[in-house]
């Protein structure tokens, strides 16, 4: 088997706290996810996991005991364990059902804590490591385990940040230590684990207080003290160090990275240094040790050990890619909008270009690597990531600033830019298109749909297509979700739903589409796609559709490719060449064949893995 060690996602390898030389990570194994050991000492790699469909979730104890979550195709399992240097795979804890993974927690003596939910609730059990199982609580809707004292005696558990419940500490027999609430005028509110010392006891939190991220912290005699001296003007996340004093906290800003030391005895706020671009993950470590995994644009992701510490190598990747990167920044009525450009090398003029369209909409497009950008700028397109109204990475008034509705102030932004650029003769008027996935497909068809002459063609994949459809078939955190940024539930505001849903336009789009979805998409589901795309040809609007045999998170390599190598093409096809009117094709995955590649009638492309648009943040990200 083909082991490139390359890394599969935003994260840095899980450290066994009481041997910091063994490591899990996860990567890529012949083109899917999986688990890995790796022992630092003799700088050997070891592949736990070999699941037909990858496995995404992984972490290591104080034991050294290897972790992962042994899902199905729709997200539901089990936590497993073996040891790190390999033998027989073993039950989490007995007697817990299967569910989706929401948090896992393993203290000293291998007690465990981890919660599960399904679509109406979620549930916390806790136990010694394979032993029996014993329920904790069991809430309504999604909530996650967000930490647990080493003791694993107190355990937090996260609601929604703005509500009533942001955060409860609970006891290990399920008493409410405390209910810590974040929809008064103290702000939001975000649980970011216990401290990782048995001397005391103290949670860590973030607060969203005037317009900024404070850092706050819970224990049982002092309640939540907020820490007013510490704040920072956009979102952060934050990490105790080991000895459970300081901190390292981790800054998303104009759509780039920075590291601080706080300490919090000494109210002191020290910069780490780091090269300009994103930190995708940054932890720290044993002494002054600091690992982080850095890229930018030009540069895909690298593990660094500011210790000199050894990590896992990341082979077959390209030093530099090809292209020219830089910012623009566009007046907008709530302040200028930040997208970063990249260029083909030698440009000339003006030249097609695609608007890649981030999702969330609570994420933000970073300078770091996308295999996506990197093919676009290979083949010959300008490519232009907008972080619009309602992106992280620019502070909460950015962030809350939805002025013309939903999905429409978005729009407005893409315009904007849109028009810089033609107006600055970088981008080709009569050769614009856009790309998207999740809520980034969503706004791809609303922009095709409002602004039908402005854009050439359009890839959407697994987008909402219909928002109130989609809001009645969709999970409870994304219900949840919409009706705050709605203002109400499709019954309560029905206007608004379908003033910003991209069915409403269908019949007025007039640039040729492509829209892949998939067939289990808990998320985006495939049934409001349909209708969307029953609309299409009712209207005579020319499409194609591709289907995927996945959920909405799939991490499956094969799926990347097919869906990359089919969008590039079809862009390539109509922003340089403008193909006539043709009748819409459907394609769909076979996952039951041998290789389980997505058949396609479209010709192989040039391009290489997309692996997945990155986020993380203290907002959290909406997956539409």
């Amino acid at each position: 088997m083909t082991r490139n060690y390359q890394v599969y996602r935003a994260a840095l390898p899980e450290v066994c706290a009481a041997q910091p030389t063994k490591m899990v990570f996860t990567a890529d194994a012949d083109g899917r996810c999986e688990v890995f050991t790796w022992d630092a000492s003799t700088r050997r790699a070891r592949q736990v996991t070999d699941r037909p469909h990858g496995t995404l979730h992984g972490a290591i104890d104080r034991d050294a005991r290897v972790w992962w979550f042994d899902e199905d195709g729709n997200g539901s399992g089990r936590w497993r364990h073996q040891a790190f240097d390999g033998g027989p795979d073993e039950p989490g804890l007995l007697g817990v059902p299967e569910g989706e993974p929401r948090g896992l927690a393993v203290g000293d003596g291998g007690r465990v804590a981890m919660g599960l939910g399904d679509t109406r609730s979620t549930t916390v059990h806790v136990g010694r490591r394979g032993g029996a199982a014993r329920e904790v609580t069991r809430v309504d809707g999604h909530a996650t385990l967000s930490g647990t004292t080493p003791d694993a005696r107190l355990l937090a558990l996260s609601g929604p940040a703005g509500s009533a419940r942001a955060v409860t500490v609970l006891a290990d027999d399920g008493t409410v230590r405390a209910v810590l609430p974040g929809d008064g005028p103290d702000g939001r509110l975000w649980s970011l684990g216990f401290a990782p010392v048995v001397d005391r006891v103290e949670l860590l939190l973030v607060r969203e207080v005037n317009d900024r991220y404070l850092l706050a912290s819970w224990s049982p005699d002092a309640g939540v003290v907020t820490h007013s001296w510490c704040g920072f003007d956009t979102e952060i996340t934050a990490r105790w160090h080991p000895e459970g004093h300081s901190l390292l906290v981790r800054q998303d800003r104009h759509g780039r990275s920075a590291l601080h030391r706080v300490h919090l005895a000494e109210r002191t706020v020290e910069p780490v240094p780091t090269p300009r671009g994103t930190l995708l993950d940054a932890a720290p470590r044993g002494g002054c040790d600091v690992h982080f995994l850095w890229t930018d644009t030009a540069t895909p992701p690298r593990l660094v050990s500011t210790a000199g510490t050894e990590l896992p190598p990341t082979h077959d990747l390209p030093e530099r890619v090809p292209g020219e990167h830089r910012d623009l920044w566009t007046p907008g009525p709530d302040g200028p909008v930040h997208s970063l450009i990249g260029l083909p090398e030698g440009r000339r003029g003006a030249v097609p270009a695609v608007f890649l369209v981030h999702g969330g909409p609570a994420d933000h497009d970073r300078d770091a690597y996308d295999g996506v950008v990197h093919s676009l700028v290979a083949s010959g397109f300008a490519v232009v990531r907008v972080n619009y109204r309602g992106s992280t990475g620019y502070g909460p008034r950015w962030r809350r600033a939805f002025g013309e509705g939903v999905g429409l102030t978005q729009v407005a932004d893409l315009v904007a830019v849109r028009a810089d650029l033609v107006e600055r003769g970088v981008v080709r008027a009569d050769a614009c298109g856009l790309w998207g996935t999740s809520w980034g497909g969503y706004l791809v068809l609303l922009a095709l749909g409002l602004h039908p002459r402005l854009w050439q063609t359009g890839v959407a994949v697994k987008p909402v297509a219909d928002c109130a459809a989609a809001h009645r078939t969709t999970t409870a955190a994304l219900r949840a979700l919409d009706e705050r940024l709605f203002g109400g539930t499709p019954d309560e505001v029905p206007e608004r739903y379908e003033r910003s849903s991209p069915l409403r336009y269908a019949a007025v789009v007039e640039a040729p589409l492509l829209v892949a979805a998939a067939t289990r998409d808990a998320k985006c589901p495939p049934g409001q796609v349909r209708d969307y795309l029953t609309a299409l040809r009712h209207a005579g609007v020319r499409h194609e559709s591709m289907w995927l045999d996945t959920g909405h998170d799939g991490y499956e390599a094969d799926d990347h490719v097919a869906v990359l190598r089919r969008a590039v093409v079809f862009l390539d096809r109509e922003l340089r060449h403008g193909r006539p009117r043709t009748t819409p094709q459907t394609t769909r995955s076979d996952r039951s064949g041998e290789t389980g590649r997505a058949r396609t009638s479209a010709p192989a492309g040039t391009g290489t893995t997309h692996t997945g648009r990155s986020s993380g943040h203290a907002e959290g990200h909406h997956p539409q």
